[in-house]
């Protein structure tokens, strides 16, 4: 009788989905859990379809890190902090930008050798706020299908809230950075060509 083990080409791709799904989940949750981009979405200040330009974000963000394998975080930051302000009008100026570039390109590098353990701890903590599975995309479902991962919670209620109270539980508003500036007269740099850059601290 032969055994699943006894198949290694179907158990590779089984294996590199997973390791990919686990990526776009993980990148997906360490920037819907970018306070700065969390107050930009709860206060619309995107647009009415703010919540939908985070989406857009996330994929464009795994597109962007899919495609530079050799990306660095300074060069990430770079990328968001330039969304946050085309987007969404938000000048961040702390280094929270920052933090979240290293922390997706750390999940990037732990799930590409298998280890899934902070997109886990990530997705419990998003499941823990009463975060709506359906705003991660289908990420959340093509990631735990194939990763193994305990589903009790999705099955029952919420200990820690309802869904009813899931609009706004996806910002931690204790955690809100001090020095984003929002809706401000801000001037950006602009360079000979035209681009404009995006200000920000000095490391």
């Amino acid at each position: 009788m032969a055994s699943a083990s006894s198949q290694p080409g179907p158990m590779q791709a089984n294996a590199s989905n997973t390791r990919q799904a686990q990526f776009e989940l993980g990148t997906t949750l360490a920037l819907f859990f970018w306070p700065s981009l969390g107050l930009a979405v709860t206060n619309n200040w995107g647009g009415p379809d703010s919540a939908d330009k985070r989406e857009w974000f996330a994929q464009a963000t795994i597109d962007l890190l899919s495609e530079n394998p050799d990306a660095d975080a300074e060069w990430v930051e770079e990328f968001l902090l330039q969304v946050m302000m085309d987007e969404f009008e938000v000048n961040v100026e702390d280094e929270s930008g920052y933090e979240v570039a290293e922390q997706m390109l750390r999940i990037k590098k732990d799930c590409e050798k298998g280890e899934f353990a902070e997109v886990k701890t990530l997705k419990e903590r998003w499941d823990k706020k009463g975060g709506r599975s359906e705003d991660l995309g289908g990420l959340f479902k093509k990631a735990e299908g194939d990763a193994q991962e305990d589903g009790e919670d999705e099955d029952g209620t919420s200990e820690e809230g309802s869904d009813d109270e899931a609009g706004g539980a996806d910002v931690d508003m204790d955690e809100a950075p001090p020095l984003v500036r929002t809706r401000e007269p801000v001037v950006p740099e602009v360079d000979e060509e035209g681009f404009t850059k995006v200000t920000k601290k000095k490391r």
